[in-house]
């Protein structure tokens, strides 16, 4: 009966009982059709295979489906609407319709950036972010195959780390270009030219238009958006994506291998670096192409951010530092990311004084092993030794403040006892061990990047994405072992010690 639900998507009546792999299946399928048609030049027929998607329920359910469980599911627009229980979600899924489709206006918001200014951020009504998500759907595959190769950010099965692993295939060698030319974007997403969008985006141009002038409210007063494209919308990455894809054909266009001036080209997001043989040629050459470039999207560089360097200097891109130390590169995360990690450590360690160690450790955990997984691939081995004594010292005051009243021996035989930060919590079911995870035992394994021309809307490349996903899982579960071998073998060595000093202490 399940199987009949889910082949005749009218007689769905139940979220519950949904068979999600039969409708990613079916979703997939379409989208591997237009991501054929884009690469055999059939854009016509591409197109006709989009309209058939975002008419298509299963595309409508798996829509609905990630709009409400991503993390901003739970966030309200200026209808303050969530969909809480299935039977909301597949009433909002039979209700996504292209006729009569009115957009809300946009609940406008303001989060801090690192430099202590704040930025703006506009959210749309769930409804708003579901259509967004059902026209990105059709629209993945076709972005897709047309995007920049060395293009990482805002894409699937691309990261940060491949974006980092560019930068060491190209700056590794020794006859590697030495200038680099950071390029940002000011402001990206709120001066985005919408004729240019409305005339190069194929997403029906009415909905489009909906989306780029719905106007966002703040104080109760509605403001007109004359240019530029949500933030806090769901498809805004694409259409900025496409709108900076095309920026690296120019450039190699312009600088072809023959020339040899070795100009390359890295991008994430809105954030990417040139390299090239001088100076002379980034002034010259590479900034007017890029301006000339940008101008025509209603874009332009930002002064501030963007800049010249030597590779001797280094430059800093996605949070990590890459520089040549007597021309040998070495990649390693930047001070600013180093230090935006310990006040992060310290902040939580300071406002949960007063809480379970066990509590503390859950708390810890996720920031620890998060900052340490995205770093884990470059030469950061004695960052995370620091760090480690770093967090170490912390929680030592933390611990002297929860018991003022004991002395140090107290404390260590307590908490640090196995040269970790350990707790016991007493539960009906037995005894729980929560142990701190640390960020000294874990190893170092290089990021392979992705291949430049790998899309994974083509059937060529699954085995290659199969086996990069098992390689990587048995890269974890590598890590894990080492990280919990060394964790045994410190905590065996420690009682040793301990063991040894009260032989000699009677």
């Amino acid at each position: 009966m399940k199987n009949l639900s889910c082949a005749l998507p009218h007689k769905v009546n139940n979220w519950e009982t949904i068979l999600w792999r039969k409708v990613i299946q079916n979703v997939n399928r379409l989208q591997r059709r237009i991501a054929k048609a884009v690469k055999e030049g059939r854009l016509a027929k591409a197109k006709a295979l989009m309209y058939l998607v975002t008419k298509s329920f299963y595309a409508k359910l798996l829509a609905v489906l990630r709009v409400s469980t991503n993390k901003g599911g739970s966030t309200p627009g200026v209808d303050n609407i969530v969909w809480t229980n299935g039977e909301e979600k597949l009433k909002a899924a039979r209700k996504l319709k292209s006729r009569g489709y009115k957009s809300k206006p946009l609940r406008r918001i303001y989060i801090p950036k690192k430099n202590g200014k704040m930025r703006p951020l506009s959210i749309p009504v769930i409804s708003d972010r579901a259509m967004q998500t059902l026209h990105k759907i059709a629209l993945d595959p076709m972005a897709e195959s047309l995007a920049d190769k060395n293009s990482y950010g805002f894409r699937p099965r691309r990261s940060c780390n491949d974006a980092v692993a560019g930068c060491f295939q190209i700056l590794c060698r020794k006859i590697s270009p030495q200038w680099i030319f950071e390029a940002d974007i000011k402001a990206c997403f709120d001066n985005i030219r919408h004729d240019w969008i409305l005339k190069n985006i194929p997403v029906n141009k009415t909905i489009l238009n909906e989306w780029l002038n719905a106007g966002y409210i703040e104080k109760k007063r509605l403001f007109p958006t004359e240019k530029g494209t949500p933030q806090g919308g769901t498809i805004s990455p694409m259409i900025m994506n496409m709108v900076l894809d095309g920026l690296e054909t120019e450039i190699n266009k312009k600088f072809p291998r023959w020339k040899n001036k070795k100009v390359n080209f890295i991008r994430y997001a809105d954030d990417f670096v040139i390299t090239a043989i001088s100076k002379e040629v980034i002034t010259n050459e590479i900034i007017p192409l890029v301006t000339e470039f940008l101008m025509e999207r209603g874009l332009e560089l930002s002064p501030e951010k963007s800049k010249i360097t030597n590779i001797s200097d280094g430059f800093n891109f996605l949070s990590q530092n890459v520089r040549k130390f007597r021309g040998k590169l070495i990649i390693r995360p930047s001070k600013e990311a180093v230090q935006s990690f310990k006040d992060k450590i310290r902040k939580i360690i300071n406002e949960n004084r007063g809480i379970p160690a066990h509590a503390l450790i859950r708390i810890l955990n996720p920031v620890i092993r998060g900052w340490s997984n995205y770093h884990k691939g470059i030469c950061a081995k004695r960052i995370f030794n620091r760090l480690g004594a770093f967090i170490y010292w912390q929680l030592k005051r933390w611990a002297k403040y929860q018991h003022g009243n004991k002395n140090r021996w107290w404390i260590f035989h307590r908490y640090f006892h196995d040269n970790h930060f350990t707790d016991q919590r007493i539960t009906k079911n037995g005894t729980e061990n929560h142990r701190l995870y640390r960020i000294g035992y874990v190893p170092i394994r290089y990021h392979v990047k992705v291949k430049a021309e790998a899309n994974p809307f083509l059937p060529e490349f699954d085995e290659y994405f199969l086996n990069r996903t098992k390689r990587r899982a048995d890269l974890a579960k590598e890590c894990k072992q080492i990280t919990t071998f060394m964790t045994s073998k410190a905590s065996k060595n420690s009682r040793v010690t301990l063991r040894r000093v009260s032989l000699k202490s009677a």
